[in-house]
């Protein structure tokens, strides 16, 4: 049976159908794609200029004639409540809904279409087969964190089920803990693992300290996808070492879907059947390949909500063998975080603060921008810039928010201010250890 897809089915997530359409758009030939693209850019932008006031009032005209006519979305632009932002005929109730991490410090909640949801599982899946994976049968090893709210948690759990996911929750990777991973792949035949970067380098880590190797214990084990962070080659050599499988980077954005996955020629082939990526400069203009610059992308699919030359917070370059049909990343900069060591000994990395700050992404928008600094042991830092002060009663919930993920009794100190300070990237850093 494959519950995945009927999971997504049953959710009314057309997945046959968007399979059937991945597969369309694949064996279009490469003399003809540049062609496929050129009519989806035109068909997204001039189908949310007539069904979204939100874009319409954004774009500031009625029509264009040239690429560079369209105006770059920032995440700043999208801060405001999901209501405002839908095209006509979508609402709350019939699109998929999520929450971005906040990794870039601008936090913000977004819709997709539920054919463009369905995309994209299809592309996950289809990239997950070109290493014997399927999403439907394959045993996931996913080294993420959980919601620890009774509705959340049940609802991760539960699709965790459906998915062939085991989850190894995030919150604590001291020694003790990694103990009791190791007896899990013992038991169990997982065929890969999936998570984040610094959880599963820390995994490393531990088993290279005990001279294991991972394949040893868990023969099963075909692959190792890490997401979400910056992975180092170092990282990928202690990985493949200890584990004894390939380990490969998978590059996504929660608001869009998978953007690239390495290839068994190590290439980071982008995804260009259900978006557009370009890398621009500081003045908005496309850069030539291979030089680095702004990632801004085009979701070709969704019409629930705009996402047309979107600013996704990362710099990087194309490769100049890149193609219409086969654009490949070059390079990406960024999203790199630090672990956080508590007093209990107890360590979790930075994307902890994910679940931390779901505390603080309001639909009103009223965080702009926040980043989070240990600053000793027991003690954290977190900037942030809105509008007016924090309110007391949010501040304490952002406290209970700290303590059920991270630990009690921790000091937490909030500075209000109207501008944060930025990397010569202009890339924030959600999270940063600074002791």
């Amino acid at each position: 049976m494959n519950w995945f897809s009927l999971s997504l089915q049953l959710n009314r997530f057309p997945i046959k159908k968007a399979k059937a359409a991945l597969e369309g758009i694949k064996n279009i030939p490469p003399t003809e794609y540049a062609g496929y693209v050129e009519k989806k850019k035109k068909e997204i932008v001039n189908y949310h200029l007539r069904n979204t006031p939100f874009y319409q009032n954004f774009f500031g005209k009625d029509s264009w004639k040239h690429w560079e006519e369209v105006p770059v979305m920032r995440k700043k632009d999208l801060q405001r409540p999901l209501e405002e932002r839908f095209s006509r005929n979508f609402n709350s109730k019939n699109v998929y809904v999520g929450k971005t991490s906040g990794s870039s410090g601008h936090p913000f909640i977004f819709a997709k279409d539920r054919f463009c949801h369905a995309l994209s599982w299809a592309e996950f899946n289809d990239r997950y087969q070109w290493y014997g994976l399927n999403l439907d049968r394959s045993v996931q090893a996913r080294f993420y964190g959980i919601p620890l709210d009774k509705l959340g948690y049940f609802k991760e759990r539960l699709k965790d089920r459906f998915g062939f996911r085991y989850r190894f929750p995030i919150f604590d990777l001291s020694d003790r803990k990694m103990e009791e991973f190791l007896v899990d792949f013992q038991k169990k035949n997982f065929d890969y693992i999936n998570g984040y970067t610094s959880s599963i380098v820390l995994f490393g880590k531990f088993l290279q300290k005990k001279g294991l190797v991972l394949k040893d214990i868990c023969p099963e084990l075909k692959l190792c996808i890490v997401t979400s962070e910056m992975f180092f080659q170092e990282d990928k050599e202690l990985l493949e070492k200890q584990f004894g499988v390939p380990v490969i980077n998978e590059y996504g954005a929660s608001e869009l879907g998978l953007l690239a996955f390495q290839n068994k020629e190590n290439e980071w082939v982008l995804n260009s059947e259900t978006m557009f990526v370009e890398v621009l400069d500081e003045d908005d203009q496309p850069l030539p390949l291979g030089e680095v610059g702004r990632i801004v992308i085009t979701s070709l699919y969704n019409r629930a909500h705009p996402f047309i030359r979107y600013d996704i917070g990362d710099t990087g370059s194309l490769s100049p063998e890149s193609t219409f049909k086969k654009p490949i990343l070059k390079e990406l900069l960024g999203r790199t975080n630090d672990v956080a060591v508590l007093p209990s000994g107890k360590v979790v990395p930075g994307l902890t603060f994910y679940y931390v700050t779901k505390s603080i992404i309001e639909n009103d928008g009223l965080i702009k921008e926040f980043i989070i600094q240990q600053t000793d042991p027991g003690c954290f830092l977190i900037t942030y810039v809105s509008e007016k002060e924090l309110e007391a009663d949010k501040k304490e919930k952002i406290l209970q928010a700290m303590a059920t993920y991270l630990e009690p009794g921790l000091e937490v100190n909030f500075q209000h201010t109207q501008m944060l300070n930025r990397s010569k990237r202009g890339k924030l850093k959600q999270f940063e250890n600074l002791f």
